[in-house]
């Protein structure tokens, strides 16, 4: 170490002593001795916690948080004992500057062609070409699987092989639907709501049928007519034989003659395959009437 006439010590060479006291922490202490002044007495004025008084004396500017401190306590520190700050800021950032340019690089591990310990064993390589192999072997049944699909077909039936298709079974004749006798509507459904009246506006029912509850119009009532939101879930016989409801799906019907002779004069509409019975022309469906629950009949 080498000693300058201003700053006191200066660090030793790279190669030199190791233990060599930086140039600014050995001009701050030699200033505070100089003065009579305890590591304690400088805490005190500069209000720097002492561990770091203490760390900038030894140069170890690692313990401090960061650069700017570093810079910041090694000023306050020269005001205190009457050096140059701005001197003592310069030297701080000269040893910082130093000790950053003496880390160490950073050392990449790359695989070297021939060396036996980063070389893949025998058994690992084994384990790899059997591994691959068998995705191949998946890939290529996945392959044929969807783009072969023809090798999964049956072989083409001949003209000699050819039978018949079955003939479709004919409808049934229909029996000849009533004409007279009296009018029956039963609830297929559970909670079904309903209300007749006649064609003066006069209410003979409103309920909520339960399932396989039945209601009889009266013969007297005068163009009888039906208001409800589940026509699929009623039942309709006339004298005692079953005609077609009045809609095959669920839907508001209004004041819908249900006469005897009304129910007949509807006219004949194709066979619904998925209820075995006609496909009406129900209204579009929207929310039932709120049921009423009393039975009213006049």
């Amino acid at each position: 170490m080498t000693m300058d006439g201003d700053n006191g010590l200066v660090p030793a060479d790279a190669a030199g002593d190791a233990t060599a006291i930086p140039a600014v922490s050995a001009s701050l202490r030699s200033a505070r001795e100089a003065l009579g002044l305890s590591v304690q007495d400088i805490a005190n004025r500069t209000r720097i916690t002492l561990r770091h008084v203490e760390a900038i004396e030894a140069g170890n500017y690692a313990a401090l948080p960061g650069r700017p401190y570093a810079l910041g306590f090694a000023r306050s520190y020269a005001r205190a004992v009457g050096l140059d700050d701005r001197a003592i800021a310069d030297q701080v950032r000269q040893e910082l500057d130093g000790k950053a340019q003496q880390q160490a690089p950073r050392v990449i591990h790359q695989f070297e062609v021939g060396d036996p310990s980063k070389t893949p064993s025998r058994l690992l390589s084994w384990l790899a070409t059997l591994l691959a192999i068998g995705v191949i072997g998946l890939g290529l049944t996945f392959w044929r699987s969807y783009y072969w699909p023809s090798a999964e077909l049956p072989a083409l039936v001949g003209p000699e092989d050819a039978r018949p298709a079955a003939p479709i079974a004919a409808r049934p004749a229909q029996t000849a639907s009533p004409t007279t006798g009296p009018v029956v509507f039963t609830a297929l459904e559970d909670a079904i709501w309903v209300k007749f009246s006649d064609g003066n506006g006069q209410q003979l029912l409103q309920k909520q049928l339960a399932k396989g509850e039945s209601w009889t119009v009266p013969p007297q009532a005068v163009n009888p007519l039906i208001w409800t939101g589940r026509p699929d879930a009623l039942g309709i016989t006339i004298g005692g034989k079953p005609v077609r409801r009045i809609a095959e799906r669920e839907g508001v019907v209004k004041n819908v003659g249900i006469s005897a002779a009304a129910l007949l004069a509807r006219p004949d509409v194709p066979t619904d395959p998925a209820t075995g019975g006609a496909s009406g022309s129900a209204a579009p469906p929207t929310p039932s009437p709120a049921p009423v629950s009393s039975v009213t009949a006049r």
